[in-house]
């Protein structure tokens, strides 16, 4: 994913002119267009009157819409990025008749960086992504946050991307117009934009994707800031297309707003942004909604090609894996304090941070790191030093074990006791010890290599060969958790030569959840029928219907949804019992029909669902 050096040469050049000379793929390249005194006069916000965008064809025939953008002054740019070599033919439309109607080409050359990221499979991601597949490498995605990227010390902010590219960070995630309270320094009105603000952002993706290291983007802050900010969906559609002509040819994933579910019509105005951003985003970069539980109510609306969390919570992680056909990325599960301080309810320490960390990649998670002295939140000073934290040098340890395996076709593993495991069956078992005892996993019949790794230094220790179908042990001590890899090393090193996406000799197929009311392993005696109270807190609970070994361990998510408001599910608690109150998750009203999804999982992975409907009283 590094953008070549010369970059800043293309950049300078295409101020001089408009057009790009010869570009390597993956480099971004800015078409200038200069209005002159005439133009500018007709034209008093550039930014509101002016259409201006390219039509750019590829060697092989595909063509990329792309839209300019104001830079300030008379200046639009068209920023493009070719991603074929070979020769590449532009014709330009626009409003203003001077430029409309102008045609181009220019060379792209091969260049050695890896592309864009994409969805590769069901759960997992790749770069240089093409229509052949041989072309797609796995990525390994594992991020760290700066909300506040754009608005910390650039000093700082430069430390920070150094430190995270030398410790294997290939994502960052932040708030395009920063907190709340920010906004007005990249727009003094929903139609003016501050053009000196977003070229300093330009620049500070730019220097993100030079270390290799892909963009978040969050547009705006959570709490109707965006919509506060841009009230019409005129304002909203003319900001989002801009946000593209600037962005969209940089390495980056559209992350909608911050925490979705804090907006009044949640789900319908994160559709609203999904949806603009499929259609005018010509390189299809992956797309959610940053959510404060998960963004899996969007699921369904067409538009998202990946799941958010903002939860430790395992059940709810490892039960939603066995149901949607997505990449999971866990935004924020905690935050390390390794001395900079609490910032907020989720900061936590070195240890419980690494035990999250491993859980949730039990969960089928992809990962994203975040410590109280570096995640730039409001109000929280940003010191660099805080970038060489021990759950920092932890997560580069967990990069660097995950690489050493076929991550891009693991799924949770459930024949295992004794620890949480994902597989690629017949191939490669790895198994996280968080409570150091004994350690039982079903294997299919083959001779193993056996290793313990130490989450905490990185360190291996190699333990006996084992030849069978059943492997039982234990850590080699009981002073921390381990993480347990039972791998096929031969097998390993004749695919080492493949990235194939499909090793397993039976297709990973999602479940269809058992909704068979006499087969459905309990029942949900707790809240009681038929109504449902909106002012008091609700008692939930669940009752297994019989005991078998399957259910040594048993999972619940419990979801309400309010019929008829377009709003979809959330999540209204985890575990076998609880409490949940109804207006927390779900703003509505008495008369309305609640219907509480309670889906179980029991400890072979097999899931149920029972719906429980009920009428809202005050």
């Amino acid at each position: 994913m590094k953008l070549c050096a010369a970059l800043l040469l293309c950049a300078a050049w295409a101020w001089a002119q408009p057009g790009c000379p010869a570009t390597p793929i993956y480099t971004p390249c800015d078409l200038l267009f200069e209005m002159n005194q005439a133009e500018s006069s007709a034209h008093a916000n550039p930014y509101v009157s002016v259409e201006l965008k390219g039509e750019f064809r590829s060697p092989n025939h595909k063509t990329y819409l792309m839209p300019a953008f104001w830079n300030g002054g008379g200046r639009l740019v068209i920023r493009f990025t070719p991603v074929e070599p070979g020769n590449w033919d532009y014709r330009i439309t626009s409003n203003i008749q001077r430029f409309d109607g102008q045609t181009g080409s220019f060379q792209a050359s091969p260049s050695e960086a890896l592309g864009f990221v994409r969805v590769a499979t069901m759960h997992h991601w790749a770069t240089h992504y093409s229509e052949n597949p041989v072309d797609r490498k796995p990525h390994l995605w594992m991020g760290d946050i700066s909300y506040r990227f754009a608005f910390i010390d650039r000093g700082a902010f430069e430390q920070i991307v150094n430190k995270r590219a030398e410790q294997k960070f290939n994502h960052l995630r932040g708030i395009l117009l920063g907190e709340e309270g920010d906004e007005s320094k990249a727009f003094s009105a929903p139609d003016r934009p501050n053009p000196e603000f977003f070229r300093e952002v330009d620049s500070r993706v730019l220097y993100m994707n030079r270390k290799g290291i892909v963009f978040d983007l969050m547009l705006a802050p959570g709490h109707d800031s965006y919509t506060r900010m841009f009230p019409s969906w005129q304002d909203r559609e003319r900001f989002l297309r801009y946000v593209v002509a600037r962005y969209s040819a940089m390495n980056i994933t559209w992350q909608g707003v911050r925490e979705f579910e804090s907006y009044k019509d949640s789900k319908g105005l994160a559709k609203e942004i999904g949806a603009a951003l499929k259609q005018m985003d010509a390189y299809g970069h992956p797309r959610t909604a940053d959510a404060a539980v998960t963004s899996s109510p969007c699921a369904g609306d067409g538009w998202m090609t990946f799941i958010t969390y903002h939860s430790s919570d395992d059940q709810l992680g490892a039960i939603e894996h066995q149901l949607y056909p997505a990449p999971f990325v866990n935004a924020e599960f905690g935050l390390e304090d390794s001395g900079a301080g609490k910032a907020a309810a989720n900061s936590i320490g070195t240890d419980e941070f690494r035990h999250r960390l491993w859980n949730a990649t039990m969960n089928g998670q992809y990962v994203t790191f975040g410590n109280t002295g570096t995640f730039a939140g409001k109000g929280s000073p940003v010191d660099a030093k805080y970038a060489d934290s021990p759950a920092a040098k932890q997560m580069t340890h967990w990069y660097e074990f995950m690489s050493d395996t076929r991550h891009w076709e693991i799924e949770p593993y459930f024949d295992v006791d004794g620890g949480r495991a994902l597989a690629l069956e017949n191939i490669e078992y790895i198994v996280y010890v968080e409570n150091p005892g004994p350690v039982e996993v079903a294997v299919e019949k083959h001779g193993y290599d056996i290793q313990w790794f130490n989450p905490i230094t990185g360190d291996y220790t190699v333990g006996k060969k084992f030849k069978g179908d059943r492997w039982t042990g234990e850590p080699p001590d009981h002073n921390h958790d381990w993480v347990l890899l039972i791998s096929r090393e031969g097998k390993k090193e004749g695919m080492l030569g493949s990235y194939r996406f499909a090793s397993r000799d039976v297709p990973i197929q999602l479940q269809e959840p058992e909704v068979t009311p006499n087969k459905i392993i309990f029942e949900a005696p707790d809240p009681k029928g038929p109504e449902l109270a909106i002012s008091k807190s609700a008692s939930y609970g669940a009752k297994l219907r019989r005991e078998t070994r399957a259910t040594r361990s048993m999972m619940y998510l419990w979801t309400g949804e309010v019929i008829g408001t377009g709003q979809g599910f959330r999540v209204a608690g985890t575990g076998k019992e609880g409490q949940f109150h109804v207006s927390s998750i779900l703003a509505t009203e008495p008369g309305k029909t609640f219907t509480l999804h309670v889906t179980g999982m029991n400890a072979n992975g097999k899931v149920y669902t029972l719906d429980r409907v009920y009428q809202l009283i005050p």
